[in-house]
């Protein structure tokens, strides 16, 4: 038997380590550890619940957008905000949903995508095209002057060396390398996209709790439009197509179990639509079963075990009232990462929980969706619900938000013709704190089902709590010894080299792992001091 380490796991967001015993070519055993220390919440106690919106935009600079909607949500709730403003409900969804076509591109191509490829290939390529003659010489002189034991490989070839899976051919290869080079600013352009209504990128200031603080302009409208319709042609000619021909390429290790774990998926729901509904439907799936499609119905059975995790006994249960109180020497732990779990269950969240959810809700819209439908057909064919599985709902749900952005632009104009550019973007009748209260906010990141609580005590927080998606992924054992969903899909995954195990990679790598949001900060020298927040 051999044991794997790999510390820190590489193009992720944040610290993972990774740990699996290995028998005859097989992963027996895994372990994965969040190893900085949780604690962003408790620079909330004390403070206006207003500052929340803000303070938990800097857990993440990937998903501030996200977080910050959120907490806004819990907020509104506390405070007896009213319905939000339908204008302020687009803006939010256009806001946040630039920030989903950033990240699903920036996760494939410039994450993931080096998992597939074998670049040494790039060697033989003798076409005309300046940037792929560029990469080309950079993987000569990488291939040249390999890295001595210990040293950075360098930025093109992945540490470990190309399987059975990758690709080989030197006309793809380089296709997909020149995508890459694309989606760079691709990306950015998305990224802008929010900027321009948010007010700024990476945390914007546009949405707060009980709506957003500025009505676009026509300009605005018009610079954002052209550049989604760029974005969107990327997605839907270049991302969505370069996905489905992986998938098809390694049409083995798409019908292959790697990377599938437990089969229990969770969504929230994402994106709210004007009649109440949501671009992508509440559910729980637990043993294949749809057993809940309310979001509300969620809450009084999510609760967080912490049997595994760095932290104080009692400091775990419902979200509601759990803290960040360290315990270093606690005995058996290994994480920073708690361990949600809904109705006793570990559960996945992230593109495949969304679409896999919206696959078995036929009451649902998104049931119909063209997106979803090509998911479903991929699944009859064979495809499990793995690493690739993975990686085809990520960009098919991109495909499907894209045409919802263009249908929520509409919409916008069509409010600000009906009310002549006076549009009501807030609810300013619930605005100050009130003495006590208590809220939950519930929606979906670019990686799953995010949520906040909060407590306000005497017209200030109480107690923050924040579940997001990369703490139901990456969570531990629990008390019952069930492992999450990282663990979990590690299982049974094929390590045929020990000092080659690019598998271990491609399964974490298909979850888009985000360990900054689940575990948020450190001191490096470990002293005690005031936190501060960039």
């Amino acid at each position: 038997m051999g044991k794997i380490t790999i510390d820190p796991l590489t193009r992720i967001e944040g610290h993972l380590k990774v740990e699996v015993n290995v028998e005859s070519g097989r992963v027996t055993e895994a372990n994965v550890s969040g190893t900085m220390a949780r604690g962003i919440e408790n620079l909330l106690k004390g403070k206006d619940p207003r500052d929340a919106v803000y303070v938990t935009e800097r857990i993440c600079g990937v998903c501030f957008a996200a977080h910050g909607w959120t907490a806004s949500l819990a907020v509104e709730k506390a405070q007896g905000t009213a319905a939000l403003p339908d204008a302020a409900r687009i803006l939010r969804n256009l806001i946040a949903s630039a920030c989903w076509l950033h990240d699903h591109v920036l996760h494939f191509y410039h994450l993931s995508a080096l998992d597939y490829l074998d670049l040494s290939v790039l060697t033989q390529y003798t076409g005309l095209d300046p940037f792929i003659i560029k990469i080309r010489d950079l993987v000569k002189n990488e291939l040249n002057n390999p890295p001595v034991e210990g040293e950075y490989a360098g930025p093109l070839l992945p540490s470990y060396s190309a399987d059975e899976y990758c690709i080989r051919d030197v006309e793809l290869v380089a296709g997909l390398v020149q995508h890459y080079l694309d989606a760079l600013s691709i990306q950015a352009k998305a990224k802008k996209m929010s900027a321009i209504f948010g007010g700024k990128q990476p945390h914007q200031s546009g949405i707060i709790a009980g709506g957003v603080t500025q009505v676009p302009d026509p300009t605005q409208i018009y610079v954002y439009r052209s550049l989604l319709d760029e974005v969107a042609s990327f997605i839907n000619n270049v991302y969505v197509k370069d996905v489905i021909f992986l998938a098809q390429a390694l049409w083995p290790l798409a019908k292959s179990n790697l990377g599938v774990g437990h089969q229990n998926f969770l969504s929230y729901g994402g994106f709210p639509e004007a009649d109440g509904s949501y671009l992508y439907p509440e559910g729980a799936i637990i043993n294949e079963a749809l057993v809940e499609n309310n979001r509300s119905n969620m809450v009084p059975y999510i609760n967080e075990d912490i049997t595994n995790a760095w932290y104080v006994s009692g400091t775990g249960g419902h979200p509601s009232e759990s803290s960040q109180d360290f315990d270093l020497d606690k005995p058996g732990a290994h994480t920073f990462v708690k361990a949600p779990r809904f109705q006793g269950q570990p559960m996945e969240v992230g593109p495949m929980a969304r679409m896999m959810v919206a696959a078995r809700r036929e009451d649902h819209p998104a049931f119909m969706n063209p997106s979803v439908q090509q998911f479903i057909s991929l699944i009859g064919q064979g495809m499990r619900p793995g690493v690739i599985a993975r990686h085809a709902a990520r960009a098919l749900e991109t495909q499907m938000l894209c045409k919802a952005m263009e249908r929520w632009l509409q919409e916008f104009d069509s409010l600000a013709a009906r009310f002549r550019n006076k549009v009501v973007i807030h609810d300013t009748a619930h605005w100050d704190p009130p003495y006590s209260g208590i809220g939950v906010g519930m929606t979906e990141a670019p990686r799953g089902a995010l949520g906040h609580w909060i407590r306000i005590v005497d017209h200030t927080i109480g107690n923050y709590s924040c579940v997001v998606p990369t703490t139901w992924n990456s969570s531990p054992a629990d008390d019952a010894g069930i492992k999450g969903p990282f663990e979990q899909a590690l299982l049974n995954t094929p390590v045929p080299d020990e000092n080659n195990p690019v598998n271990i990679g491609r399964v974490i790598r298909s979850f888009d792992p985000c360990l900054a949001c689940a575990v948020h900060l450190y001191t490096p020298k470990g002293e005690t001091s005031e936190w501060i927040v960039p």
